[in-house]
């Protein structure tokens, strides 16, 4: 059987973790009678968008993204693109896409995942002109992923130290949602597009979401007073909030936001710039991915 040219794209400072230590776990632990593994290691944002595209022009057949959803989702539109298949090794602050499809956070587990090649296929989203594979969105989230970007402090508790400080000024906007040709005007914090059910480190927002069915979870945090945020929390946490009077749930395949200005967006944790009209689509089953069986 013939090997598959296997790069690994190592982001460095995902999740504030080293990462100087993986090319050698890797080596230690990849099957070499399946992989003939290579490295590259990641020097500012964009850079693992440029490597996968190259990779996948020098016929790489497996690109691994190592890193948080950021990373994955600058490896994963190329691999996508190319018809590549991707594999994970989880290194971020949340890691939604990997928790959610049960890659395991240990790496020398995730790299076992990657010998098992049980290679699945999963829906991916579009935001206007970008990609995405586990969540996008704007509001609250979407400003928090702006501010934090600047911030030093990466990893959960300088996300959560930074999203209280921020939760107290912050004013729900009013968005007009078109979704498969139904209108709904909500006054929300956030307005999330999910793939998968979670942001990240076990939140959930869309429990009842799957990256199979063809469709896009649009998730709308009504205004709520302040004294109901740990409520809101404890039903993320615990996978509720289908049943939350905070949330309301609405599934569907094309989705067009108008908002009252361009303010701030994210695509898988990633912070950009919009405008006030955002068109989103989903594309069943498009991306070859590395699984657990």
């Amino acid at each position: 059987m013939s090997k598959s040219n296997i790069l690994f794209i190592i982001n460095p400072i995902s999740g504030g973790k080293d990462k100087l230590k993986i090319p050698a776990l890797i080596d230690a632990k990849l099957d070499r009678s399946k992989f003939n593994p290579n490295f590259s290691f990641t020097e500012y944002v964009g850079h693992a968008s440029e490597i996968a595209e190259e990779a996948a022009n020098k016929n790489f057949d497996v690109i691994v993204a190592v890193g948080g959803d950021g990373t994955i989702n600058e490896v994963a539109t190329k691999v996508m693109q190319h018809d590549k298949v991707l594999g994970i090794i989880p290194f971020g602050s949340g890691n939604g896409l990997a928790r959610f499809l049960k890659i395991p956070l240990k790496s020398a587990e995730a790299i076992q995942v990657i010998n098992n090649f049980n290679v699945d296929v999963i829906d991916t989203g579009r935001f206007n002109d970008k990609c995405f594979f586990n969540m996008a969105g704007m509001g609250f989230d979407a400003h928090i992923s702006s501010v934090f970007a600047g911030n030093k402090s990466r990893g959960l508790t300088g996300y959560l130290k930074l999203g209280f400080r921020e939760v107290l000024n912050y004013k729900p906007q009013t968005y007009h949602l078109y979704i498969d040709g139904e209108k709904y005007e909500r006054k929300a914090v956030v307005i999330s597009i999910a793939n998968s059910s979670q942001y990240g480190n076990n939140a959930h927002i869309a429990p009842g979401a799957s990256v199979k069915d063809g469709l896009l979870d649009v998730c709308v945090i009504k205004e709520f007073p302040m004294y109901k945020l740990p409520v809101l929390a404890y039903e993320m946490l615990n996978a509720k909030t289908d049943h939350s009077d905070m949330v309301e749930i609405i599934k569907g395949k094309h989705i067009r936001i108008v908002r009252s200005q361009g303010d701030a967006i994210h695509i898988d944790g990633e912070p950009f710039f919009m405008g006030e009209e955002i068109e989103v689509t989903v594309a069943p089953l498009s991306l070859n991915i590395i699984t657990p069986s």
